[in-house]
């Protein structure tokens, strides 16, 4: 028998895999990729971590549905910043459910803790989940705190033993981490630094941007770096903070947005390829500003084919004023 385990490679994932596996069911970690994990993509880290919980690791990129069918139309809303917890889990749930005939399985697994979050893991937001993953049958089951719920199919069936399930709730981790010593685990903290729509920056950074375009697969990691500006005729510039931010910046391809470099040591560059006249040139005097320039000398910026001649700011702070405001 084959269960599908959604994963998240933390540790609670692990666990409730560990569990169920060692029931002696396989168990294949489903990775669901909605872009939104955080600012590296960990999923190599992923399935090691899977494989040492014991199960099979597979991945699916749902990002265009995702942000079709869930993102800026949630039944249950979003949580304090730009979540929709409830209903992102439930649509997971829903990918996997129509996962279980292609890859054979009967049932499927979460990690969650009853307690531990408070929007997404009450009771009322688990039978709320149950209803959006169209999960008539109860093939859900959280082996973490199973028994403080009403058995599930799995366990009615004698599929899998409820008394080797747990009563974990609550946010206090003291027993997961006794389980994570007792299997020999060091490495099971997440390794994708949560989820970014939760981050105020982020779901701020977002709720601007839509106020002037239309948010497209390419957009996620588009708000992920730097430091964002809107300029006076309405262009988005975004100019790099370190290192980290001008790489991702530049592995970018997005089809709306143009980069530049500076001709001095600097942040690497976006702007909208529709600005106008003005801003490209406000956007140079800003990246200039960034770099390691000298007040009062002049530089020649080139974007595309045109090439500004301007001097940076005396004062980043005049550059500040352009930072976006949701």
């Amino acid at each position: 028998m084959r269960a599908i385990s959604l994963f998240s490679g933390g540790l609670d994932s692990m666990l409730a895999i560990k569990l169920i596996a060692d029931q002696g069911v396989d168990v294949t970690a489903l990775h669901i990729f909605t872009g939104f994990g955080g600012v590296k993509d960990v999923r190599d880290e992923l399935e090691r971590r899977a494989k040492m919980a014991g199960a099979d690791f597979l991945s699916v990129d749902v990002r265009e549905d995702y942000i079709q069918k869930v993102l800026f139309d949630p039944v249950y809303g979003y949580g304090k910043n730009f979540n929709p917890c409830i209903d992102c889990h439930g649509y997971m749930f829903k990918v996997a459910k129509y996962m279980l005939k292609d890859l054979n399985a009967s049932f499927l697994v979460t990690g969650e803790v009853l307690g531990q979050r408070p929007m997404s893991q009450r009771k009322d937001a688990l039978k709320q989940v149950q209803k959006l993953a169209e999960d008539e049958d109860k093939l859900i089951v959280r082996p973490l705190c199973a028994k403080l719920l009403e058995p599930t199919k799995p366990e009615l069936e004698g599929w899998i033993d409820r008394e080797k399930l747990l009563d974990i709730s609550g946010r206090n981790r003291q027993r997961q981490l006794e389980l994570a010593k007792n299997f020999g685990w060091d490495d099971y903290e997440s390794p994708a630094g949560g989820c970014l729509l939760t981050e105020p920056i982020y779901s701020q950074k977002m709720e601007e941007f839509l106020k002037y375009e239309r948010f497209e697969v390419e957009d996620i990691d588009l708000l992920k770096y730097g430091r964002h500006f809107r300029l006076p005729d309405g262009a988005k510039l975004i100019v790099g903070r370190h290192k980290e931010d001008n790489e991702g910046l530049q592995k970018i391809e997005n089809k709306d947005y143009i980069s530049f470099k500076l001709p001095v040591p600097g942040p690497f560059s976006l702007i909208h390829k529709n600005a106008s006249e003005s801003d490209l040139k406000l956007a140079s005097q800003i990246a200039i500003t960034y770099g390691k320039s000298e007040k009062g000398r002049e530089y020649e910026v080139e974007i595309l084919d045109k090439v500004y001649k301007i001097k940076p700011f005396e004062t980043k702070a005049e550059a500040q004023k352009y930072f976006f405001n949701v």
